[in-house]
């Protein structure tokens, strides 16, 4: 079981910049894919980004690609996204996840095996 915390969300204006963090438990964390996903009121939750084990490959959606930088910090089991140029379009919960299969991303969400609570990003005009 892999436990899944994030944190660094809050309230901005548009143009700010916002770095999340998510903090994983267990020693598998080098092993697993991590992604980002968001979820808006009455939206579905949606793909922002992910990269796998080594930090090699990474992926964005096209809303977010050129201001969101995933990456992460193995011996700290910690993934992080930095959101600059924020929008009020990116006002959302943020959700990280994780997926065994840590060699490839994926935007699918079922193809994530753990997620964790969220955290609220909001940006105003």
């Amino acid at each position: 079981q892999v436990q899944l915390v994030e944190s660094g969300g809050g309230l901005v204006q548009a143009g700010d910049s916002l770095r999340l963090s998510c903090a994983a438990s267990g020693r598998t964390f080098s092993t697993y894919a991590m992604g980002w996903f968001r979820q808006a009121p009455g939206k579905e939750r949606e793909f922002v980004s992910a990269i796998n084990w080594s930090g090699s490959s990474t992926t964005y959606a096209d809303s977010v690609k050129g201001r969101f930088t995933i990456s992460r910090d193995n011996a700290k089991n910690t993934v992080y996204l930095q959101m600059n140029s924020l929008k009020p379009e990116d006002t959302a919960v943020y959700y990280c996840a994780s997926r065994r299969a840590g060699w490839s991303t994926t935007t699918t969400r079922r193809e994530y095996d753990y997620w964790g609570q969220g955290t609220q990003v909001t940006v105003s005009s």
